[in-house]
Parts: structure tokens; C-alpha cells; sequence
């Protein structure tokens, strides 16, 4: 541990921009990724905080499937349709995909438009199928 001190001294340089790399790298992985809900996190949200459950797939995907009282605003229209959920603006917007990859695009959208309890269903559709919860068809 001492040669590791003596290391960062001496190459105080070399150490500080290992230090900038880093933080940066972890700024930038924290802008990229949004807040994210489990399952059941995301149905305690439903029941006790008024949560509104937004499913970005498109709506042949929706159809199939999709969870109890879901609103379907596609994620290619939800920039000019996202004034449909103004109405839920102070309460939790769970966003769902399939996987959840696309969720954290919708999510960043929304909190650009003021949504700032908007967040994204952890694994998408999928892991609440793997959970073994209810869809409507």
C-alpha cells in the first residue's frame, strides 16, 4: 500500500487523469441509465402513489398483452402525445417495453417534458411475465 502512495505522488499527473477518466466515465453511465423498478416495486407504485403504467411498444405489441390499466403511447409518438398524460404529471409514470431497453429513452423524454417521477419498469414486459403477473389481452 505504501508503493501505491508513493506511486500516486510521484506520477501525480498520470494518477489525476486516471481520476478524471473515471469520473466522467461514471457521470456518463449515470446519465444513460434511468431509474429503474422492479415488479413489484412497480405495483406498490400503482396502488399506493396513483402510478400510471405507460407501455411504449407499438400497438399490435400492446394487443398481445399488456399490464392492467396500461396507457399505449407508442415510443415514436410519444413526443408529440405525451401531452395525453399531463394529467398524471405529479404522480409515478412506470414506462414499459418489451426488455426495458427502450424504456429509458421514454423515461429521459419524459422528465424533459417534467415528468419527474417517471421511470422504467427493470427488465420490461418480460421480467413481469417471469414474475408471473397478470397481463390483459
Amino acid at each position: 500500500m505504501a508503493r501505491f502512495f508513493e506511486f500516486l505522488v510521484n506520477h501525480w499527473v498520470l494518477s489525476g487523469l486516471w481520476l478524471a477518466l473515471a469520473t466522467t466515465l461514471l457521470a456518463y453511465i449515470n446519465s444513460k441509465i434511468a431509474s429503474s423498478l422492479s415488479p413489484h416495486q412497480a405495483v406498490a407504485l400503482v396502488n399506493r402513489a396513483n402510478g400510471v403504467v405507460l407501455d411504449v411498444r407499438e400497438r399490435k405489441e400492446f394487443d398481445k398483452g399488456h399490464i392492467v390499466d396500461a396507457v399505449n403511447i407508442p415510443l415514436a409518438k410519444l413526443h408529440e402525445r405525451a401531452i395525453e398524460l399531463e394529467k398524471s404529471k405529479d404522480h409515478p409514470v412506470i414506462v414499459v417495453c418489451q426488455f426495458g431497453q427502450q424504456a429509458g429513452e421514454a423515461v429521459k423524454l419524459l422528465h424533459a417534458k417534467g415528468f419527474a417521477k417517471a421511470n422504467k419498469l427493470a427488465g420490461g414486459l418480460s421480467e413481469w411475465q417471469a414474475q408471473n403477473l397478470p397481463l390483459v389481452k
